[in-house]
This record gives C-alpha cells, sequence and structure tokens, in this order.
C-alpha cells in the first residue's frame, strides 16, 4: 500500500446554487431553489478524497477575509486541513451555478481570490509526506496563480511527486488556447479533463479520440463522460473504458467531477490500479450528482 497524503492546489469559492424546474423566463421571474454553500473545484476534490478514505488532505488556497473563517471550518469539518491564505483586498470568489430540471449546470463566475494565489503563499513544505500533488486548472489562467502553479509543480517534480491536474472550464481554456495549457502541463502525470474539456483541447469530438492525443502530452488521461463513466487513455491509445453507477434521482451536477478526482486520488494513493481507481471515482462523482453542491453531504445510511 502507498503511505502519504494528498496536496491540493486550488480554490475555494462559495456558491450560490439556483435549481430552477422550469426555463430561466428572461426579464421576470423563475422560481428556483437557492442555496449558499462552500465550493471550489480544488476545494471540493480535497473533500471527496477524504470521504474516500484519504487521511491526510491538505488544500492550498486564497479567500477573501470576508469569509475566510467559514471556509476554514468547512474544510475542517470534512477533514481536509486547509492552508488558506487571507486576501484583504479582494473577496472570496463566487459562483453562481444555475443548475436546470435535468441536474445540468451552468457556472456564472466571479473569480476573487482564486487567481491571486501567489508564489509568496507557497512553501515547499507543504510537499512533505504528500504522495501526489494536484492542481486546479482554474490556477492556470491567471498570471499569478499560474506562477504559483508552476512553482509547486517545479517542486513535486524535483522530488519525484506524481503531479495531476484538472483543466477545470472549457470556457476559460479557450480563452487562454488549447497550446498555451498543454505546454504548461506537459509531462504531468495525470491529466483529468471533461469531454467537453478534452474536445477544447485537441478539436476532436470524439472523446476517445481526445483522450488518446492527450495521452501523449500527460502520463495518463482520464476523460470523464458524466452517466457513461470514463476514458483512460496512456501513450497515444485508450486503455480502458469504466462506466459510470446508475443515479436514479439526480438533482445536481455540481462538483460531480471534482468527486471523481477526489475519488480517484485517494484510490491512487492507497495502492489501486487506474481501472479501480476509476471505479472508485466514479462512484464518487455519483454520490455527488444525487447531492446538491459540490462537496459530500451525510453519508447514505
Amino acid at each position: 500500500m502507498t503511505a502519504g497524503g494528498l496536496l491540493v492546489v486550488g480554490d475555494v469559492v462559495t456558491d450560490v446554487v439556483v435549481r430552477h424546474g422550469s426555463a430561466v423566463v428572461h426579464g421576470t421571474d423563475t422560481a428556483a431553489r437557492i442555496s449558499t454553500m462552500p465550493g471550489g473545484a480544488g476545494a471540493n476534490a480535497a473533500c471527496w478524497a477524504v470521504r474516500s478514505g484519504c487521511r491526510d488532505v491538505r488544500l492550498l488556497a486564497r479567500a477573501g477575509a470576508d469569509s475566510e473563517a467559514w471556509h476554514r471550518g468547512a474544510l475542517e469539518r470534512a477533514g481536509v486541513r486547509p492552508l488558506l491564505s487571507v486576501d484583504r483586498e479582494a473577496p472570496t470568489g463566487t459562483v453562481v451555478a444555475l443548475v436546470d430540471s435535468s441536474a445540468e449546470r451552468t457556472f456564472l463566475t466571479d473569480s476573487g481570490a482564486v487567481l491571486r494565489l501567489s508564489p509568496d503563499d507557497w512553501s515547499a513544505s507543504f510537499l512533505d509526506g504528500v504522495a501526489r500533488l494536484h492542481l486546479s486548472g482554474y490556477l492556470f489562467f491567471a498570471e499569478t496563480s499560474r506562477a504559483t502553479a508552476r512553482l509547486a509543480l517545479r517542486e513535486a517534480r524535483r522530488r519525484d511527486i506524481p503531479v495531476s491536474v484538472d483543466p477545470a472550464s472549457a470556457g476559460f481554456l479557450a480563452s487562454l488556447g488549447a497550446g498555451a495549457f498543454l505546454d504548461l502541463v506537459e509531462g504531468v502525470d495525470l491529466l483529468l479533463p471533461n469531454a467537453d474539456e478534452a474536445r477544447e483541447l485537441t478539436g476532436l469530438p470524439d472523446p476517445a479520440d481526445a483522450a488518446a492525443k492527450l495521452s501523449r502530452h500527460a502520463g495518463r488521461v482520464a476523460v470523464t463522460l458524466g452517466d457513461r463513466g470514463v476514458l483512460l487513455a496512456a501513450g497515444g491509445m485508450v486503455t480502458t473504458r469504466v462506466p459510470a453507477p446508475a443515479v436514479r434521482d439526480p438533482v445536481d451536477s455540481t462538483g460531480a467531477g471534482d468527486a471523481f478526482t477526489g475519488g480517484f486520488l485517494a484510490a491512487l494513493i492507497a495502492g489501486a490500479d487506474d481501472a479501480a481507481a476509476a471505479a472508485a471515482g466514479c462512484r464518487a462523482g455519483a454520490e455527488a450528482v444525487a447531492t446538491v453542491g459540490g462537496r459530500p453531504g451525510p453519508r447514505p445510511a
């Protein structure tokens, strides 16, 4: 069994989840159920890694002074060790997640303090005792946070610690450019895009073709396909297809990809092979879809 913890360098945000049963009607009211809760791709993945059995999970992120204490408390209650930098100039990032009747979500994102994560917030000691480093792709979309992600990546490589990256957002990838992003993450151990992100990064419409192409840039690739499971690729070819468990009553797909990431990485750290780890990730993703928001809810009875 592999020993060691997981360090996630990423984002913590405040999620405003808006579940609307009917289409949003322009210019007037649309009935909705609205919840405010802690979120962020990196923070969510960290919480799901704990839920999936990883006992040592750390999160480096930047939060505004307005809500840092609230976010710190939520992470600690979830079992994550928060390494939060307090920003006294920018508020904590906020994401409005519009969730339709099919549980599909659309995000409106104000990055706030997220992209202000600075090299000054980093310490190489954060990697002490760590078996894997995971980077949220959101960090690569601004100069300051990108420098921090690259610093963490260099130190992990110096220590021979494997690194995974979640590309995070097809929309932001389109703005940065696929080539620029792939240059930044060239040679990472594991790339974790969803199908839209894989398509944006390769220009290939078929997820299997995209997964195979991306596996020439990273050691391994896992392309998540929602309720169709995940494709694993390495060395320029798809190696495994792992199905997803059926979800009887999906309510919110917010954080499903983060849950997959957390479950997958926790299983890898515990010594699982890629296929078994992907199956664990899919189980976490299925649980997330049945939960409002991006974090684990109470354990099922």
